[in-house]
């Protein structure tokens, strides 16, 4: 399943002859092997039998290939260990009978595992199904357009069996203007998950009623502290003494709200304590800085700050790249971060599309595919054309 909800999905999708041609070798193994031991049987002397090594092919096979093709490779590799010891005058002998007998016993077990492993690829794939389907439930594709803006947009999971994460974004066309949501959730699993879905569906619904994307902010804080109490209801149930499995501020979510107005070229900014935005305009990146950091979303009682607003201007040809943290904080193998001003300003003079696959480009390759934390990013562009 394909995650990365941008346009440029060509330039992630590797292409079929190079995979085509990977997966023939590992399927070609057992004949090989098959082929390589009968070989060697027959060079060598009859007193040196390796025959024997015939057993690796059904288990090789049981390993990389369907339960037909284990079940015929079994077969070949006994029937031609049969023959190599007719060849070498050795059928019919005890020592023979016992080679051919465990050669059976070796394929029946083959059989079975590959039977087992089968089984066990098809759950695999119902379970992604499952992931994809709430997947899906939980972020919405974004729209490569929204009036005047141009939208693309990348996520990454950590775990890249997962397909889901704690990252989200959202992009919507209101009554107030085009309203952009790009956020956190700290921690990872179910609770992350859950509560990504009811911020997302408290900003759906907000993003169309509330006139003020400050206000927004501050109902989305009241949201997050609703469902931290509500788990800590759960959590002091399940425990004996009520003893907190976790501090509270190890949950909480950290947000960057977008509003472009319809008709004006600005775009106003609320801060929650999330990584601050980069501005391209005229091809060269700058970090939108805020004079004070806003509060993260459920923490906004306990630091007792209000979400940081900025207005800036935003005109035909600039953009914005909102992100989460799983782009800043993915560590090479020396343990160095990403330098995302810098991937930043090298992709800033090419189209939205090419920037935001550089970027995710950039990012698997300094983690060598290995991401720690989920990756989000969404890129936006001001076209041509009245606000």
């Amino acid at each position: 399943m394909n995650f990365h909800r941008t346009p440029a999905r060509s330039a992630s999708r590797p292409a079929t002859a190079p995979r085509t041609a990977r997966g023939a070798l590992p399927a070609a193994a057992p004949v090989l092997l098959m082929t390589v031991v009968a070989l060697t049987d027959l060079l060598t002397p009859d007193w040196l039998s390796v025959s024997p090594v015939m057993a690796a092919v059904p288990v090789l096979a049981s390993v990389l290939l369907p339960l037909w093709a284990t079940a015929a490779l079994g077969a070949a590799s006994l029937a031609v260990t049969a023959l190599l010891q007719a060849d070498a005058g050795q059928w019919g002998r005890p020592d023979s009978v016992v080679v051919l007998f465990s050669l059976f016993v070796v394929g029946l077990t083959a059989l079975a595992a590959c039977a087992l492993r089968r089984h066990r690829e098809r759950q695999l794939r119902q379970v992604r199904t499952v992931a994809e389907t709430a997947q899906r439930a939980l972020m919405h594709p974004l729209p490569d357009r929204l009036g005047t803006l141009a939208l693309r947009g990348v996520y990454l999971p950590a775990e890249s069996e997962a397909r889901i994460g704690g990252d989200f974004y959202e992009a919507l066309r209101t009554p107030y203007g085009t309203r952009v949501l790009v956020g956190d959730v700290r921690g990872k699993g179910l609770t992350a998950v859950g509560a990504s879905a009811a911020l997302l569906g408290a900003f759906r619904e907000l993003a169309h009623e509330e006139p003020s994307p400050v206000r927004i902010a501050e109902r989305l804080d009241e949201r997050a502290r609703r469902q931290i109490a509500a788990v800590d209801t759960l959590l002091d149930g399940d425990r004996p003494g009520g003893a907190p499995e976790a501090l509270f501020t190890e949950r909480f979510a950290t947000a960057l709200l977008v509003e472009f107005p319809p008709d004006e070229p600005v775009a106003r900014l609320v801060h929650c304590g999330h990584p601050e935005p980069f501005l391209v305009r005229a091809g060269r990146a700058r970090t939108v800085a805020f004079e004070r950091p806003g509060a993260p979303l459920g923490l906004g009682d306990l630091l007792e700050t209000a979400p940081a607003e900025r207005t800036v201007p935003f005109g035909p040809g600039d953009r914005l790249l909102l992100y989460t943290d799983g782009f800043i904080e993915a560590r090479d193998r020396r343990g160095g971060f990403l330098d995302l001003g810098a991937r930043v300003a090298a992709h800033a003079g090419r189209p939205l599309e090419a920037l935001v696959a550089g970027l995710r480009r950039d990012l698997l390759r300094h983690a060598h595919g290995d991401l720690d934390d989920d990756a989000a990013l969404v890129a936006l562009e001001r076209l041509p054309g009245r606000p």
